[in-house]
């Protein structure tokens, strides 16, 4: 019996540890709106765009069907955080316990939102991956930038309507909830924009480090 030895990437677990972590602390720090000038965005805004960084970095390095499991493992993850904090939430608190009001504003899990979060992130990070791979193929590695963004731009865009759509319509007025989209979208938008040339630089680097450069066609179904 011949045994085939496995090919190991010395980075890729890193960002896989990094993607996750990223989408639960987003999560868990969306419960915060913030108003900073005339912007109004959930905390989670500031951070949820490294997501989309390093779902470019995995799909242009180690393909697309990778980047799918992975996206895969993450809603796992966030199910399961969403799970444990709705289990904790129903627990009876001891009597000397007064913090359970606190942990509910925080913590406490809002239904219509935990399915909004989990519906988009699937949404936007397989479409994200999608997009990426396939442009890659249709340009023979070429435009790399031009990829990047137009990958973010129709990512972001379903992540941002469909979580607002999911977990804010009907509970404000029209024109807040479209500045409210609006606002969030540009935001992360602009994030992936500047750092995308620190984006850039990072992908040459792990190109070199592992030796790898996967060209990859995904198939015409997003979860094939």
């Amino acid at each position: 019996m011949i045994k085939q030895q496995q090919r190991r990437y010395s980075l890729y677990d890193i960002f896989a540890v990094f993607f996750v972590t990223t989408l639960l602390v987003s999560n868990i720090v969306s419960v915060k709106i913030v108003s900073v000038g005339w912007l109004t965005f959930d905390a989670g805004t500031v951070l949820f765009p490294l997501a989309y960084i390093v779902g470019d970095i995995i799909t242009e390095v180690y393909g697309y069907r990778r980047m799918r499991r992975l996206i895969y493992n993450g809603v796992a993850a966030l199910t399961l955080m969403t799970l444990t904090f709705w289990v904790v939430q129903l627990l009876p608190a001891d009597s000397s316990w007064t913090g359970q009001a606190a942990f509910e504003s925080t913590l406490g899990v809002v239904w219509r939102l935990a399915i909004g979060s989990v519906t988009a992130l699937f949404v936007g990070e397989i479409m994200n991956a999608y997009v990426m791979g396939r442009m890659k193929v249709a340009s023979r590695g070429r435009g790399l930038w031009w990829r990047m963004v137009s990958s973010s731009l129709a990512g972001n865009a379903l992540d941002t309507v469909i979580f607002s759509t999911i977990a804010f319509a009907g509970t404000m007025p029209m024109t807040s909830f479209w500045q409210l989209i609006i606002t969030v979208f540009l935001i992360k938008m602009a994030v992936e924009i500047m750092v995308s040339p620190l984006t850039m630089r990072l992908i040459a680097r792990v190109k070199k480090r592992e030796k790898m450069d996967t060209f990859e066609q995904p198939a015409k179904y997003l979860v094939n």
